[in-house]
């Protein structure tokens, strides 16, 4: 491909793609190391471009989905992507999504439906089926659009998963795509990372190996290059940016790995009145979109923490229980870690307690769950007259008028003494459950709830901003990614990529392979 001019912020480059439409496989040294973001950003730019571009994971785990326009599920991050890229959130951008319920077995949700559950012993058998699903949908994208940008999961070098890998090494070889390889530099390391990912794969997944790029880099770019240099000479391959850490890209995080206890989410703006809000989110072992309380760290005055300690579930103002893929399993860590009776005081208190799907089942008064956990009938926290029962049948719902939000849950209400909340769940004075994720994106609703949480606790000087437009904000995040990518990736030695295939590059050998 020849780009009519340089790449960067400036050069207003228009890219034009050959009439075999290509691919890229952006691969990982670990999980969180940027993937995600660095899909979206590509996709962004590109799209700004003019360029028809789509995103693909072959097979992503994670408890963060979305829901789709044809009623399936995804993994967020690929509807993050197809949002970047201007398109809406597709069954055929993440064929194959492993759902985790325990450290053993996965939901397997095949082109947006349950297809069963696996295990990672048992996953093998179901690897040349999935294998298929995931090579006609990549066929097809490619054949509809001009370019299509592949994410990895976690990372290659993972050579003990390489027999049953579709998303890594496995996709790149069936459907030989250029592969360029991303280090977070935060964690340390990532010179390393960058030449033992490479190291450690068969010479025939190394040929597909084309380069590095170095994500969230702090400080001079100078004092890294010689050891780029080096990492040149060691395997033969380029970095084809650096790209540096920005605090603003915090929204839509896929890995589980970045929602650490103790950590305040975003960036909190002062607040507008005399008082601010302190939000508690439950840090639960199997949280499940957790990008839902995003919306809450956008406002001003608004400071929305993870928390695992029951002191901190005491000193807040609300107190938030996320979604989880574990309903039951997650309601008895609660009990087992002190944190149910600090929850029920807060709202014995009158104190605002958010549940949100899971969560808002945890607050009803009994579980009948034969199907996720098969832990029959179980008591919840009672502070919600309502029971759950859970059905074989996910629910999968879009809601687009006159609010926007979905559903993804097995959980059902069978019964409820509670008040209507608004027509998305039930409340029982300051306690609110929900099944909609991304309630709290609608700007409106949200503000109506912070005020009547605020006063509920009694923070009177709270003022609600009437300027905060979160969609906007997440559309700001990926113009900010687009835009570091455009000024410090070398796009044009990426576009050549995607169009030419992968370029020769020599096999690293260590001595440790016969």
């Amino acid at each position: 491909m020849a780009p009519s001019a340089t790449s960067g912020a400036e050069s207003g480059s228009e890219y034009t793609f050959a009439a075999m439409n290509g691919a890229l496989l952006v691969a990982g040294t670990t999980s969180d190391a940027g993937k995600s973001m660095l899909v979206a950003g590509l996709c962004r730019l590109l799209a700004r471009k003019g360029v028809r571009v789509a995103p693909f994971k072959a097979q992503n785990m994670s408890n963060n989905s979305a829901v789709t326009v044809e009623g399936g599920e995804i993994g967020r991050a690929q509807a993050m992507q197809a949002r970047a890229a201007g398109l809406a959130p597709s069954v055929r951008f993440n064929p194959v999504l492993l759902k985790p319920g325990s450290d053993r077995t996965s939901q397997l949700v095949v082109r947006g439906h349950v297809t069963g559950t696996v295990s990672a012993t048992d996953y093998i058998t179901h690897r040349d089926r999935l294998a298929d699903v995931v090579a006609d949908e990549l066929g097809a994208l490619r054949e509809e659009f001009d370019v299509v940008l592949c994410e990895g999961a976690g990372s290659p070098a993972e050579i003990n998963l390489r027999g049953t890998d579709l998303a890594n090494m496995g996709l790149a070889r069936r459907a030989h795509l250029p592969v360029i390889v991303a280090g977070d530099i935060d964690r340390g390391g990532v010179l390393a990372h960058l030449f033992g990912t490479v190291a450690v794969l068969q010479p025939d997944d190394q040929a597909l190996i084309a380069g590095f790029v170095v994500n969230k880099f702090r400080g001079d770019p100078a004092l890294l290059t010689p050891g780029l240099d080096q990492l040149r000479e060691l395997t033969g391959r380029p970095t084809y940016g650096v790209v540096p850490y920005s605090d603003a890209l915090w929204m839509d995080t896929e890995d589980s790995v970045s929602v650490v206890s103790g950590r305040v989410i975003g960036r909190p703006a002062p607040p507008r009145g005399g008082d601010g809000l302190q939000v508690a989110v439950l840090r639960l072992p199997r949280i499940s979109n957790s990008t839902d309380i995003e919306a809450l760290a956008c406002e001003p005055g608004v400071a929305v923490r993870w928390v695992t300690d029951p002191a901190d579930v005491a000193d807040a103002d609300v107190v938030v229980l996320p979604g989880t893929k574990a309903t039951v399993a997650d309601l008895e860590w609660l009990r087992a870690n002190g944190l149910a009776e600090p929850i029920a005081a807060h709202a014995r208190a009158g104190l605002p307690v958010l549940g949100i799907c899971g969560g808002f089942q945890m607050l009803c008064r009994h579980i009948d769950d034969p199907v996720e956990s098969r832990a029959g009938n179980v008591d919840g926290l009672g502070l919600v007259d309502a029971d759950i029962a859970f059905a074989a049948e996910k629910t999968l719902r879009r809601w687009t008028t006159p609010l926007h939000g979905y559903e993804i849950h097995h959980g059902q209400v069978v019964r409820s003494g509670a008040e209507d909340w608004a027509g998305i769940g039930l409340r029982r004075g300051a306690v609110f459950g929900t099944h909609w994720h991304g309630l709290f994106d609608n700007d409106e609703f949200r503000r109506a709830w912070l005020a009547e949480a605020a006063a509920a606790a009694g923070r009177t000087g709270f003022v609600v901003a009437d300027d905060v437009d979160v969609s906007a904000r997440r559309d700001a995040q990926l113009d900010v990614m687009a835009d570091l990518l455009e000024r410090h990736l070398d796009v044009d030695a990426v576009a050549d990529l995607i169009d030419a295939g992968p370029p020769s590059r020599p096999t690293v050998t260590t001595g440790l392979r016969p």
